[in-house]
């Protein structure tokens, strides 16, 4: 670097992924409470952008951006990255799929064990003064079938831990080196109809594009078995949520773990509020990534990808 590059850090990222690059040569301005209007304004002053999740880097901002060489996203979407409008700039874009890998596929499981357990009702139940004990019979996951589809790093982490549950995994990917590593790990590939057929729990572990819109819809459900239950993690706009909500109330799933929604927070969407309320339903915040492991991991990994980058 011939002179310092600078970087703008607008979403919160851990403070050693900072020092990192500061000790590196950077010079790193943090703002996690700037505006659209404002990044706008200054966006042109810097060599690189680290966002995560609330930070929209929309072509306006892209256009702005003058010295922009690299937009990092700590964390898996990158849907709020025009990344259209970035390559056509020649700007690069990074993010850190393998960071928060285990933290989420930890999550399916807590949503798992949620549903099948019944364990947020048992707990509101247990704090209302309600002993709910016969209605609470659930099921185990041991001789159950997953059904991953989207088998990168979080799919991979999910797989591992379905195996050591003793669970049948099935996976479906559309990347042919992915499907060698599904086969390689012990679960089998499975084309998606098949998958949807066959799977007890379907987890799903792709990103947000027009490919994948509504992804699990009607007909997708229709496949399923009766009773099976969907997790998502991944994006809430990849599951048509009006058929879910008749699939939950015709009683063809047996209940749904959400951790995203096509609107967050959901709670001015009367759609998503009825979903919420099925007590076969848990839901979550969006806290896939959400842990101190996942927050250092994907801040150390986009710090040396920018580093890397700019050094060039």
């Amino acid at each position: 670097m011939t002179e310092t590059s600078r970087v703008l850090v607008t979403d919160p990222i851990h403070k050693d992924a900072i020092s990192r690059m500061e000790t590196a040569g950077l010079e790193v301005v943090v703002r996690t409470d700037i505006s659209a209007d404002e990044l706008l304004q200054v966006i042109g002053e810097y060599d690189a952008i680290v966002v995560r999740g609330r930070t929209k880097v929309t072509s306006e901002v892209i256009r702005a951006g003058q010295r922009l060489k690299i937009i990092g996203r700590s964390g898996v979407g990158l849907d709020n990255v025009d990344r259209a409008a970035a390559k056509e700039r020649g700007i690069h874009v990074v993010n850190s799929p393998e960071g928060p890998s285990v933290s989420v596929a930890e999550l399916v499981f807590a949503l798992t064990f949620s549903v099948l357990r019944r364990v947020s009702f048992a707990d509101q139940g247990m704090r209302t003064g309600k002993w709910l004990k016969k209605a609470c019979k659930g099921n185990e996951l041991k001789g159950r079938t997953l059904g991953i589809i989207g088998f990168g790093f979080i799919g991979e982490e999910v797989a591992k831990r379905a195996l050591a549950f003793g669970m049948q995994v099935l996976a479906y990917d559309i990347l042919p080196d992915r499907i060698e590593v599904i086969k390689t790990i012990g679960a089998d590939y499975k084309p998606l109809e098949e998958l949807l057929a066959d799977s007890d729990i379907l987890t799903i572990h792709v990103p947000l594009n027009p490919k994948t819109k509504g992804l699990i819809g009607t007909a997708e459900i229709a496949k399923m078995r009766k009773g099976a239950i969907i997790i998502n993690t991944s994006r809430g706009g990849i599951v048509d949520e009006k058929a879910l909500y008749e699939a939950l109330v015709s009683e063809k799933l047996g209940g749904a773990g959400l951790d995203v929604f096509s609107e967050e927070p959901p709670f001015q969407n009367e759609l998503l509020c009825k979903i919420i309320a099925f007590s076969n339903v848990v839901s979550t915040p969006h806290i896939g990534a959400m842990t101190i492991e996942a927050e250092l991991a994907n801040s150390m990994i986009i710090a040396e990808k920018l580093l890397k980058h700019l050094k060039q």
